[in-house]
């Protein structure tokens, strides 16, 4: 399989070096494409300097800060476009550990389309996580789970991996959300165009290095998004009930 790992990054100069080089020890064979919002520490900078010396790396710079889910559609549209088989979504901030990869990656030769990095399936783990964001998290997995029907505990997972045919069968550009709200939006796509999909546990880890790109309007976005989706689902499920004789 040729897989590409999709690196997304805006001010990432502190981390982008030994995330690419610990993918490179992880997958040799991998290409990895840093989608860079035209980050003013330096960052693509900094990666195309790494790609000089131990290659198969790929720079797509882009002008400025366009969120998380257009660096990854970006990604994945390059990804298509060169005959990748293989996709892989994993944050620059070394929270995603890279020697996760080859597990993360295998299951896709054995016949499943998504496989998704969990923290709370048996043997993930989210090492020093306050309780109230445990809580938030946990959450709102299990009401994208029920709202959604999408049978997985860690829908808000970032670190994961897709086949090129289910992403073939997804609309890439009617994917509007970002942060936690297009990784829910992506696993409701792969379930809808039918992909099996299986999890793995993976430890995840806050990063050490740089400012987080998280905030109160990624979490209220993707709460949002979801009651919508949901409320459309309910819909196009009574509009498909069939009517009873006379009602």
């Amino acid at each position: 399989m040729q897989v590409l790992v999709v690196i997304p990054t805006y001010n990432e100069s502190e981390n982008i070096e030994r995330v690419l080089r610990r993918v490179h020890v992880a997958l040799p064979d991998a290409t990895m494409l840093v989608v860079d919002d035209g980050s003013p520490d330096g960052t693509g900078d900094i990666a195309e300097k790494v790609g000089t010396e131990i290659g198969n790396i790929e720079l797509l710079r882009r002008t400025e800060k366009s969120g998380l889910g257009s660096a990854y559609r970006a990604g994945f549209r390059w990804g298509l476009d060169h005959g990748f088989d293989v996709c892989v979504e994993m944050d620059a901030d070394l929270s995603h550990d890279p020697d996760a990869l080859p597990g993360l990656v295998a299951p896709l030769g054995k016949g499943f389309e998504l496989v998704i990095g969990s923290r709370y399936v048996p043997g993930g783990s989210i090492p020093n996580w306050a309780w109230h964001r445990r809580l938030l998290s946990r959450g709102g997995n299990v009401y994208a789970s029920a709202l959604l029907g999408l049978g997985v505990t860690d829908s808000t997972a970032g670190f994961r991996a897709y086949s090129a045919s289910v992403l073939n069968r997804i609309a890439l550009d009617d994917i509007r959300a970002e942060g936690y709200g297009f990784q829910i939006e992506m696993t409701y796509q792969a379930k809808r165009a039918g992909a099996p999909i299986v999890e793995v546990p993976i430890r995840f880890v806050d990063r050490i290095e740089g400012e987080s790109k998280m905030s109160m309007f990624i979490v209220v976005e993707a709460l949002g998004l979801v009651t919508w989706w949901g409320i459309q689902r309910v819909l196009h499920a009574f509009r498909r009930k069939p009517r009873t004789a006379g009602g």
